[in-house]
């Protein structure tokens, strides 16, 4: 019996953190990203990181990250 007195006590915690969260104006969400530990991750990031390198527009791709990128802060 302890152990659902103290799942309960651990679910109180989280609905009380959740809905001072939301009096902050603050919602939940849900995000989903790649695995980088993943060897299919790894397999893939190689796969595309050769195809953008061997890409005739390469020095226009380069050109657009150069752009777009801000090392103010680095």
């Amino acid at each position: 019996m302890a152990p659902a007195s103290k799942t309960r006590r651990s679910r109180e915690k989280v609905a009380e953190h959740r809905a001072r969260l939301r009096a902050q104006g603050l919602r939940p969400i849900q995000i989903w990203v790649p695995d980088v530990r993943a060897s299919s991750f790894k397999v893939e990031a190689s796969r595309q990181s050769l195809a953008v390198a061997l890409s005739v527009h390469d020095s226009d791709d380069q050109a657009f990250i150069d752009a777009v990128t801000d090392w103010s802060d680095a």
